[in-house]
């Protein structure tokens, strides 16, 4: 089985969700394609914080998108991406009583995973809040559809989810327009919290937040996922991702290049990848030196590694693609070491 994350056979067991060859295709006027996400395999486990990092532009939220089925009509999916059953499985093997995320209609989507099975926190908060209605309104319209609760237990539970996010309860009355964007973002994560689906999406949730509301919110999600809970963080953030994740995958131009613990990826062994390491020497803490060069275009994505033409470790054999093993897809890994 092909298979970048070197997953224990518990863990894929034991997992909240597990996408195997999740490949988006979206098709352009005169016959272009656009690659956006090739081939991503990865497991996430009740419990966990799963972290995605790369660049603007390299298909994480893409990703995010496809599992959520929020994907234009151009777009084109491939693969699996089963969602484990609400009482984590029925007994009788993997992925038995499981949804696949990419195969699932929009009435199943709609009725059974969104926000019930798998929550969003949004990348553009603005087009997720209905505009004309406030977000005390939104909050407790969304508890009154996962739960019946009543009028009292509904505001109250709105009351705590602004709470966990810090969102101050004397905008809760006010309409999304009236509120500044780091305060629609941190509405958004309310919103996304107060269903505690198992499956918790994150897409970039610390924009336009300052330091200190990042490290309350990132510290939020992550108490989410220690109830037992699933958390898959898409950032560009690697702050914010030391913090709370447990793993980390790379993307660059499409392809998840990288998975490893966090641990390692953030410590003095490092990541493999050329380009994870470059990641992290690009940071002021670090050694504040940017990679070299641009991102390919997705529209024009060479047939070896994508990464070749910015590597310094770059190779006639980079020509050809490298298949992932051991947890990194380059033909010149960084060595492990002690």
């Amino acid at each position: 089985m092909r298979a970048l994350d070197s997953v224990t056979a518990e863990r894929a067991e034991d997992a909240v969700l597990s996408v195997r060859g999740l490949t988006v295709r979206f098709r352009l006027r005169g016959g272009r394609t656009v690659d956006a996400v090739s081939d991503a395999d990865f497991d996430l486990a009740a419990g966990e914080c799963l972290a995605l990092v790369g660049e603007s532009g390299c298909g994480k939220s893409v990703l995010a998108s496809a599992l959520l089925g929020l994907l234009p009509g151009n777009a084109e999916t491939s693969g699996t991406a089963l969602l484990a059953s609400p009482g984590g499985g029925d007994g009788k093997g993997p992925g038995a009583g499981a949804v696949d995320l990419l195969a699932a209609d929009e009435k199943t989507l709609a009725r059974t995973v969104r926000g019930r099975r798998a929550g969003l926190v949004p990348q553009s908060p603005a087009a997720h809040l209905t505009p004309v209605r406030t977000v005390r309104s939104q909050l407790e319209e969304t508890v009154r559809a996962l739960t019946g609760a009543s009028r009292r237990a509904r505001r109250a539970a709105a009351e705590a989810a602004a709470e966990r996010t810090a969102f101050p309860a004397d905008h809760l009355d006010r309409h999304p327009h009236e509120l500044s964007g780091g305060l629609a973002q941190r509405a958004a994560t309310a919103l996304a919290l107060i269903g505690d689906a198992r499956l918790l999406l994150a897409d970039e949730p610390t924009t336009g937040l300052d330091r200190d509301l990042v490290d309350r919110t990132v510290d939020e999600l992550r108490r989410h996922a220690d109830d037992g809970r699933a958390l898959l963080l898409i950032t560009h953030d690697l702050a914010a991702a030391e913090r709370v994740a447990d793993r980390v995958a790379v993307m660059y131009a499409g392809r998840i290049v990288e998975i490893a613990p966090a641990h390692r990826f953030f410590g003095p062994v490092g990541p493999r990848h050329p380009y994870a390491r470059g990641l992290l020497d690009a940071l002021p803490d670090r050694a504040f030196a940017p990679i070299p060069g641009m991102p390919p275009e997705l529209t024009d994505l060479p047939g070896g590694c994508a990464f070749a033409p910015r590597c310094p470790r770059a190779t006639d054999l980079c020509a050809t693609r490298p298949e992932p093993t051991a947890g990194v897809a380059c033909h010149h890994p960084e060595h492990t070491r002690a």
